[in-house]
């Protein structure tokens, strides 16, 4: 026990220096700098409203007010699959980070062994005892050995390796957002979507009962001889046209049910929404400023924290030009019996160190760090157009929401008109003092003026949700994962 002591010595001497001149070869890290204007230009003139909060919320489907929406956006995280598969595939980053990590330690394996010999009675293994001659023709080896190994981290290898598959992880946390986020948000549009039809079909419904009155005060009229069978054609044709477009809407109305269906997790052929309206105005929205935009979309993140990843990979690059330092030792015991196999004359050890260096690989390294600094400066024109890509969403739902607000209410007055002109029309009509023509024009008028209305309220609230999405939701990225987190929580395991 007294020789081993020397080469533990060592062997904790270089341990030690090891950790201590462990140096770290990567690139400072710093958040790409982008272009951040101090203001939305869409909102001149125009503001939306402000809660008194400033910040959309988590559950930011219930500024809308629709408790079925409510119901149906809570299935969307459970059962929505590329929601699951974007999960699974964070937590498969996630035990990379753990693999990556089990390099800063040793690696320490067992293998024992028992081992029984028999020799040949005539060979070199004769053993001579006094004038005796005894043939060792059977014996017995039992082993029990434990073998270290470890490449201490001298120019932070694995500590770069370990730092980019955190970043990667946190990268793949945030996508998980965005992907749940971006199928919260085509839920609320296709839900919205379907109720437009809703609407649609009851406006062409009713439509039609007013079309039949119509057909039959012409009807009436020509069997009275006080008009023409023309007027009565002209009156049953725009009827039927009418009924074949109102047939027509079912077919939408179903496709959207569906995928409904498919983004909820459920099978189209058991899934069903009863018809409704809508009964609620778009929701007050805030806005905020675009610096905090960077802050708030799970997209950007990805971007950001994938750029920081491929800045750690340059480190790992970078250490592969120095020497590999390999400590390794070994200890156990070894005896022919089992009950001296655990005594000190049994015990065997070994220790040693290597340090290795590639004197020539014909440029392979450099090429490995040229390629990694490709890649980061990739990743940072991938943020960059992240962030510019933001930026355009939220200006595009912004103009779309002020010029829809406008357009609606400038869309009920039309109504109101198209109302009145029926009205005016008719009663020309029924007095003879117009032809049936008028009715007519002035019938399909009202109709177009109405489905334009359906269209552009359908449209507030799509231009709304994506606002909402083109904001990113009410996650922020204090919601990712901190590294030590990432090691610490663990995945389920198994189907």
């Amino acid at each position: 026990m007294k020789q081993m002591k020397p080469a533990i010595l060592l062997l904790s001497a270089l341990a030690v220096l090891a950790l201590i001149n462990g140096c770290n070869l990567a690139p400072t890290y710093h958040q790409p700098a982008v272009q951040t204007p101090p203001a939305f230009k869409e909102t001149n003139g125009w503001q939306l409203a402000q809660p008194s909060d400033g910040v959309i919320k988590g559950k930011w489907w219930e500024m809308f007010n629709d408790p079925q929406l409510n119901a149906l956006e809570e299935q969307v995280a459970i059962s929505n699959q590329n929601v699951v598969a974007a999960l699974e595939n964070f937590f498969a980053a996630r035990a990379l980070v753990k693999q990556d990590r089990a390099a800063y330690y040793p690696t320490v394996s067992a293998a024992p062994s028992v081992t029984k010999s028999h020799l040949t009675a005539s060979g070199v293994n004769n053993v001579v005892s006094g004038s005796t001659t005894v043939n060792k023709v059977n014996y017995s080896d039992y082993t029990l050995p434990l073998d270290a190994s470890w490449e201490p981290d001298l120019w932070g290898m694995v500590r770069n390796t370990v730092r980019a598959g955190s970043y990667t992880a946190q990268a793949d946390a945030a996508l998980l957002e965005n992907m749940k986020l971006s199928a919260q948000a085509e839920l609320a549009v296709d839900y919205y979507e379907l109720r437009s039809q809703d609407e649609m079909i009851q406006l062409f419904n009713d439509t039609v009962k007013a079309y039949r009155q119509s057909l039959d005060l012409t009807t009436t009229l020509y069997q009275t001889g006080i008009d023409s069978q023309l007027n009565e054609v002209q009156a049953d044709a725009l009827l039927e046209t009418t009924l074949a477009q109102a047939t027509g809407l079912a077919i939408q109305r179903a496709q959207y049910e569906h995928a409904i269906a498919l983004l909820v997790g459920q099978p189209a052929s058991t899934f069903s929404i009863a018809a409704a309206p809508v009964n609620t105005p778009p929701p007050a929205i805030p806005v905020g400023l675009p610096s905090t935009l960077l802050e708030r979309r799970p997209d950007v993140a990805t971007a950001e924290r994938t750029a920081a990843a491929a800045n750690a990979q340059i480190g790992v690059t970078r250490a592969a030009w120095f020497p590999t330092l390999s400590l390794t030792g070994s200890a156990g015991f070894e005896s022919a019996s089992v009950s001296s196999l655990l005594t000190p004359p049994s015990l065997f050890w070994t220790v040693g160190a290597t340090l290795s260096e590639t004197i020539f690989d014909a440029g392979k390294r450099s090429a490995a760090n040229e390629q990694a600094w490709a890649n980061y400066r990739a990743t940072v024109a991938n943020y960059r157009q992240t962030v510019l890509t933001a930026f355009q969403q939220v200006e595009d739902n912004l103009v779309g929401l002020r010029v829809l607000t406008s357009q609606t209410q400038q869309q009920n007055v039309a109504i109101k008109a198209s109302q009145k002109n029926l009205e005016l029309s008719m009663e020309q009509y029924r007095l003879g003092v117009a032809s049936y023509l008028n009715v007519i024009t002035a019938q399909e008028s009202l109709l177009s003026n109405q489905q334009t209305d359906v269209t552009l309220r359908m449209q507030q609230m799509v231009d709304s949700v994506q606002l909402i999405l083109a904001l990113g939701g009410g996650w922020t990225n204090l919601d990712l994962p901190s590294s030590k987190k990432l090691v610490l929580k663990t995945s389920p395991n198994g189907p």
